[in-house]
């Protein structure tokens, strides 16, 4: 616990690193394993109240974590103990692993659930062989994981701030925690934002989706709006002259060839796709399979 908002940080700083963890996630485990995840663990399946015996109870919350994640045969071993961080689990061959939680949770407990979905979502990753890089790009894939595959909406419902005290699990920001679950809302046609008991939490998924559905709308997208149409049409001019100037578009980039085609990140996965410069086409993105109306 900390005075409102004094350790939470706020905005986008990790987006490209939370783009690529999208990214690696579909690379790694293909678009018809991530639609096997189309429904995300409800509320009623990780409620937990002052009346539950503490152990029992965050051992069901593991198993339900367990078996959203496709982990049949791994066994979560839970306790508590005086620590910094939230959790921590330790990862090993399996199948049993030791999961430890903040202390504080023994009277915190409506947020074992996300402690829970954060930790199991480690034994996951470790089991898929997939990890980032330095503890904290793995951790930020940790984060998007969960949230991108259905536990992570409560890391953000962990999210609260009153006139007191203020607190955030993970790695991510608010925003980005909202980014990502609108990400997706917009793939799935899920809104979460009913499950969500905590109003700074719903504020920062509104902002989330904002930024996710930008990404729907870039050039050369064909519902990009005015404004970047106009300025797509003036880079693509300069780069069929003799003397093309740097592309302002920002994700989008030209390749002179020939013919001049356009590169630029895939809304739903992030790849890069490629496609010819020639007006109105469809593409079909090759690692997510999404297919995009774009005016080229």
């Amino acid at each position: 616990m900390a005075a409102p908002g004094s350790d939470i940080e706020h905005g986008y700083p990790h987006l490209d690193t939370v783009r690529a963890a999208i990214t690696a996630l579909y690379r790694r485990l293909s678009r018809d394993t991530v639609d096997t995840f189309g429904l995300s663990v409800l509320p009623g399946d990780v409620a937990f109240s002052d009346q539950d015996d503490l152990y029992l109870g965050v051992q069901r919350v593991a198993r339900v974590m367990v078996q959203h994640l496709r982990l049949p045969d791994a066994r979560m071993i839970v306790s508590f103990r005086e620590m910094r961080h939230a959790g921590n689990v330790e990862l090993a061959a399996g199948p049993e692993y030791f999961i430890e939680l903040n202390s504080r949770f023994k009277t915190h407990r409506r947020d074992i659930g996300a402690a829970l979905a954060h930790e199991v979502t480690h034994v996951y990753l470790h089991r898929l062989g997939l990890s980032f890089p330095g503890t904290r790009d793995n951790e930020i894939l940790t984060d998007t994981t969960a949230a991108y595959l259905g536990t992570g909406w409560l890391l953000l419902d962990a999210y609260r701030q009153d006139s007191l005290t203020s607190q955030k699990l993970g790695y991510l920001t608010p925003e980005e925690f909202g980014y990502v679950l609108a990400k997706r809302a917009l793939l799935f046609d899920e809104d979460p934002s009913p499950w969500f008991t905590s109003p700074q939490a719903y504020e920062a998924y509104a902002r989330g989706l904002e930024l996710a559905r930008r990404d729907q709308s870039h050039p050369p997208l064909a519902a990009a709006g005015w404004t970047g149409r106009r300025r797509y049409a003036k880079d693509r001019r300069s780069a069929r002259s003799d003397h093309p100037s740097p592309a302002t578009g920002g994700d989008y980039a030209f390749d002179d060839g020939p013919p001049l085609s356009v590169s630029f990140p895939c809304p739903t996965c992030r790849q890069r796709i490629r496609v010819p410069v020639r007006g109105r086409l469809r593409a079909r993105c090759g690692l997510c399979r999404t297919v995009l109306e774009c005016d080229t």
